[in-house]
């Protein structure tokens, strides 16, 4: 058997401790490259030294020290900060995991492809924010982008040995989030504890909150189109509180292709490692008969308001994906703060879209890195002022 090089970029947080669970289960078939962490220097050295990998990154300089310090007298490299981040995806690997949290998660996954990496891409920010620029660096490089939001995932799986032009639609679900059953007019009073609880995923908060609002959902809509180069009429999103269909493919002849799974990431994250082969994998096997229903339904327009957001991104296309993904980080984060309600949100990130994509220059500025900085440095600080402005009327 040949020993695989990989990567785990965002190896402390819930995917990558996927990955690695997964990875752990064979250790002799891969040769760990780089993990990478945020802040997390236990979890990360820990995990570097159970899988001697030849370099741990952590994102914040200031635990360099301390890093180094766990890592002391196992023969792992210790690095920190964005420039270490890159160096770390140039490193030659066969397959590399993108589970950075945000768009930090784009530049390393750049450096990756321009190695001819497999990027199994668990980073919706570098679709959302840098879809052309991604995937056009994984063709000209000879790079593979293999989705592993559970929904792209099952897109993918249900459209292998099918013909693109031959879909209809594409239909991806959503749990409906904390806040699926609420009465509508208690959403403003709702709790950031309330909003960081899910009722089917173990994720993480910020995910979690984006879950509740939709906005996740959104970010996922919009990801559908850039991955798939489908239309944005031909994308629908259906309230699934199950989470076991996890999208449908829908054909010219009227036949609905749908992939259902337990609600577990290795197994997109494990199909991704093994493609194009099927490997046995440590997930619940359904029983439907058990189960007994599967309950769908459209989503509420007034519940989730964050989906129509996701519509107008993708009439204005360029850079609109950055400014979006940064506005709404800035309102997340406000959220958090208990600066703005639950509701707000949505009505920041709107404000934002509604002030820069009509006619403005940068929307339309060549993909690169430094002008996708521009975008979301312009969408963060418009929603920082939107929040102000909502703040003092509070």
């Amino acid at each position: 058997m040949s020993v695989r090089r990989v990567s785990v970029f965002g190896a402390t947080g819930s995917i990558g401790q996927s990955t690695l669970d997964l990875i752990g289960r064979a250790p002799e078939g891969y040769d760990v490259v780089a993990l990478t962490g945020g802040a997390n220097v236990a979890q990360l050295a820990a995990d570097a030294r159970r899988f001697q990998a030849d370099v741990a990154v952590i994102a914040d300089e200031s635990r360099l020290e301390a890093l180094r310090a766990a890592l002391e007298g196992s023969g792992v490299q210790a690095a920190a900060g964005p420039a270490a981040l890159l160096e770390a995806a140039a490193r030659p690997a066969d397959w590399v995991m993108s589970a950075i949290v945000g768009a930090a998660g784009l530049a390393p996954g750049l450096e990756a492809l321009k190695q001819g990496a497999t990027l199994a891409l668990a980073n919706k920010e570098s679709l959302v924010s840098g879809g052309a620029l991604l995937l056009d660096t994984a063709k000209r490089h000879g790079g593979t982008v293999l989705p592993v939001d559970s929904e792209h995932s099952a897109i993918f799986q249900a459209l292998v040995g099918e013909d693109m032009a031959a879909v209809e639609r594409l239909v991806i679900t959503a749990s409906g989030g904390a806040f699926r059953d609420w009465p509508l007019d208690k959403l403003a009073q709702a709790s950031v504890g309330e909003a960081s609880s899910h009722p089917n995923w173990d994720m993480g908060q910020r995910i979690t909150i984006d879950s509740a609002s939709m906005f996740n959902k959104a970010m996922e809509v919009i990801e559908t189109h850039e991955y798939f180069g489908i239309d944005p009429e031909k994308i629908e999103v259906l309230v699934h509180p199950q989470s076991l269909v996890h999208a449908l493919v829908g054909f010219q002849d009227g036949a609905l292709m749908a992939h259902l799974g337990a609600p577990d990431m290795r197994h997109a994250i494990g199909y991704a490692l093994h493609h194009p082969q099927r490997a046995p994998l440590p997930v619940a096997r359904l029983d439907l008969a058990q189960i007994g229903r599967l309950d769908f339904a459209p989503p509420d327009p007034a519940r989730y308001p964050a989906l129509a957001l996701a519509y107008q991104v993708m009439a204005r296309g360029g850079l609109s994906g950055a400014v979006f993904n940064a506005a709404k980080d800035a309102a997340l984060d406000a959220f958090i703060a208990g600066e703005i309600g639950f509701t707000h949100m949505a009505q920041v990130v709107a404000q934002v879209l509604d002030r820069l994509l009509p006619d403005n220059s940068l929307i339309n500025a060549p993909m690169n890195l430094d002008n996708i900085a521009a975008a979301a440095h312009l969408g963060q600080t418009q929603s920082r002022e939107a929040v102000r402005k909502l703040a003092s009327h509070r």
